[in-house]
């Protein structure tokens, strides 16, 4: 796929964003920090605690699209690159947006996260709050979709108060500039103004990319795979992923020791 086309010029602060990108995490003993023991389960939102690719994903991805269309004058398919294109480059549509087009990021996450028929729109697991409160240690959502969203999916969900905390979007950011999973100083921040050491985390994704990315970091890592879309694959277990599970009735508290199948 060519590089997106873009309607202004890179800043400075973004070409040193380009550049943070394309380093690896790295991996360093200081990255630990002190083990607190229980685990720290990190669970991504969309495609992990419910399937987003039925209905929620189709709706978000046309409301990005029609954004894009409305803010920038430019035509569906130019649209649809660009958000296809920005979503691979870095990580969420939006990133891109804010680094090389005047739009309002708090708007557009708004506009393209609200639906007014959000609880026909979810399918989760049954008995998927059994299921969370039976796991040991703190539980928490990292998710690049708004706060807003992320609050009224668990709300819906009737998961909400099983977590401690939700980390969306909003509160990735570092000072002016916007951030997301996978970016690798962003969740060591994120972790370390939560209180949880690296060595006690075990995420819980469906995108093998961030897990691949965070796992150098000495993470614990999940890969879900019950919710995925059929043209992605969803077998196999990289060497990355500690363990892959389609549903989350597999997680089990061992995985906080050793490596699994």
């Amino acid at each position: 796929m060519p590089p997106p086309r873009l309607t202004s010029a890179m800043t400075d602060s973004s070409l040193h964003a380009r550049r943070a990108r394309r380093r690896p995490c790295r991996v360093a003993r200081t990255l630990r920090g002190p083990s607190y023991g229980a685990p720290v389960w990190l669970f991504d939102l969309d495609n992990t605690l419910h399937n987003a690719s039925r209905a929620i994903f189709p709706a978000i991805n046309a409301g990005m699209t029609q954004y894009i269309i409305d803010a920038l004058g430019v035509s569906r398919d130019e649209a649809n690159h660009l958000r296809t294109s920005y979503t691979h480059r870095y990580g969420a549509t939006l990133l891109g947006l804010t680094r090389h087009h005047p739009i309002d990021p708090h708007d557009f996450l708004k506009v393209v996260h609200t639906f007014d028929d959000l609880h026909g729109m979810l399918h989760a697991e049954r008995g998927l709050a059994r299921t969370l409160a039976a796991l040991p240690g703190r539980k928490i959502v990292l998710t690049n979709g708004p706060e807003d969203y992320a609050h009224a999916v668990l709300a819906a969900l009737g998961i909400e108060r099983l977590f401690e905390r939700v980390i969306a979007i909003e509160g990735m950011r570092s000072r002016s500039h916007w951030r997301a999973k996978p970016d690798c100083a962003m969740l060591r921040g994120t972790l370390r103004r939560a209180g949880v050491a690296l060595a006690d985390a075990i995420l819980i994704e469906d995108t093998r990319s961030h897990l691949k990315r965070y796992r150098r970091l000495g993470i614990r890592t999940v890969w879900i795979t019950g919710h995925l879309p059929a043209h992605l694959p969803a077998t196999g277990r990289p060497h990355y992923v500690d363990r892959r599970i389609r549903s989350l009735k597999s997680l089990k508290p061992g995985l906080q020791s050793g490596r699994s199948k």
